[in-house]
């Protein structure tokens, strides 16, 4: 996936405790100055949740894809997955009304 075209402004983050433990990750998708920035995904290692990293990182995914050029950073998630809206929300995110561009419902 790397190798692919969408990647090439993609960029991967790892954070990592006071120990330098890698604790979380997240990549950002941005599509080109002025353009709207996807964050996704994001993943905080089991052992190293309710802490804070899920929302440091994200904070450090926004501010990347602002230095990338991004209009907009957008998070898609699904509203049930209450810790992945917490997280967004306590870095700064809004909640917009959910929309569902394409289903498979098989």
């Amino acid at each position: 996936m790397s190798a692919g075209t969408p990647f090439a402004e993609a960029r991967c983050l790892l954070g990592r405790d006071d120990a330098g433990v890698p604790v979380a990750g997240i990549t950002v998708w941005s599509a080109g100055p002025g353009r709207p920035g996807l964050i996704e995904p994001l993943g905080v290692h089991a052992d190293h949740r309710g802490k804070g990293h899920g929302t440091a990182i994200c904070v450090a995914a926004a501010a990347l894809l602002r230095e990338l050029g991004a209009s907009i950073a957008w998070v898609c998630t699904p509203r049930d997955l209450d810790s992945a809206v917490a997280t967004y929300r306590s870095a700064g995110f809004a909640a917009l009304p959910e929309r569902l561009d394409c289903v498979r419902t098989r």
